[in-house]
């Protein structure tokens, strides 16, 4: 019996609560901690949700709702069982707080037919950036690298003189309204673009959104909408606290430009401007958001205690050893699938 159809669909909805549960709050986490405490959560869930649906729908008639992120993956005639494994994996490590790569644990799978049936060729796949596996991670690699190293100068160059500005006064009420408007600007980008990069993790369970009729579409963002109602409804979930540790991110100003940098970022990865990347390959997001947030822990206590504490280091090094972790964790239940499903 064909269940195809039925995993799909399961898949799909899987895949969107451990992606908004895990992905979004990476990107829309700022925007939540230094807005939650002024504004109720549909408000905020209205912003994102009406950026969503645009960005969604602008692809839907593109006929390519991934855009093109799966242009080298080819999408499976059968849908078995295990390919529900991925996303309940991940939904149960989310549960934990662990900010794992959503690209790693879902998109891998979809790649199963570039992967050696040898485990030491297995292994070495994942170090070959010509192969969907190691291209994907290499990509990721560059993203953290990046991200730290922009993250550390910018904030090198700006904590005396802005964030500590930021963390002695709070901002007035004339200020305060123009930091706003700025900060939903800067939102707005980063959303757009991280919806670009990671819709593809979704879709994927849906053949990439290829052939879905209007109802089969609507249904699918119908979906995507209530689960990111969810999450803002209950003010991000275990994973927030990634977020909520860090120095004076609940600041609407430091979140701004958080916000910023974090989607020029992804712009950059967007497409393979410096003929470094696989252009328009996946990549794991959640590298470039814990890079640059160490990045920047790291500058703003250098800059602002003149050293860099044990509990500071000891909080970069756990963020890092979290997402390894889900990237190892992800290799190798891929690699348990290839060896049941063949």
């Amino acid at each position: 019996m064909d269940l195809s159809f039925l995993v799909m669909w399961v898949g799909f909805l899987l895949a969107s609560y451990s992606v908004v549960g895990n992905d979004v709050i990476q990107t829309l986490g700022t925007f939540l901690t230094s807005n939650e405490k002024r504004l109720p959560w549909y408000i905020l869930w209205l912003y994102g949700g009406g950026i969503l649906a645009v960005v969604l729908i602008m692809g839907y008639y593109q006929a390519d709702i991934s855009y093109g992120r799966l242009s080298k993956f080819e999408m499976p005639t059968v849908y078995h069982w295990y390919y529900l494994l991925p996303p309940i994996v991940l939904l149960t490590i989310t549960r934990y707080g662990v900010p794992v790569s959503t690209t790693f644990m879902i998109l891998t799978l979809f790649s199963l037919s570039n992967i050696p049936p040898d485990f030491g060729e297995m292994i070495a796949s994942v170090f070959n950036k010509d192969a969907v596996l190691g291209g994907m991670i290499i990509k990721s690699f560059y993203g953290y690298l990046i991200a730290f190293g922009f993250a550390i100068v910018v904030y090198f160059i700006i904590s005396k003189s802005v964030e500590k500005f930021f963390i002695d006064n709070e901002p007035s009420k004339s200020s305060r309204g123009i930091w706003t408007v700025l900060q939903w600007l800067a939102t707005g980008f980063l959303w757009s673009q991280w919806l670009t990069q990671d819709l593809a993790n979704i879709y994927i369970y849906l053949r990439g959104g290829n052939g879905l009729s209007p109802f089969e579409f609507g249904i699918s963002l119908a979906l995507i909408l209530g689960l990111l109602g969810y999450i803002f409804y209950t003010r991000g979930g275990k994973i927030q606290d990634v977020v909520r540790e860090k120095t004076n991110t609940d600041d609407i100003r430091s979140a701004t430009i958080i916000d910023f940098i974090y989607g020029l970022c992804l712009f950059i990865f967007k497409d393979d401007y410096f003929g470094l990347w696989g252009g328009k390959l996946p990549m794991s997001t959640t590298w470039v958001f814990i890079g640059l947030l160490a990045g920047r822990e790291i500058a703003l206590r250098i800059r602002l205690e003149n050293k860099l504490s044990a509990k500071t280091r000891k909080m970069v090094l756990l963020d890092l050893a979290k997402v390894f972790s889900g990237l190892v964790v992800s290799v190798l239940l891929v690699f348990l699938i290839k060896k049941i499903g063949g």
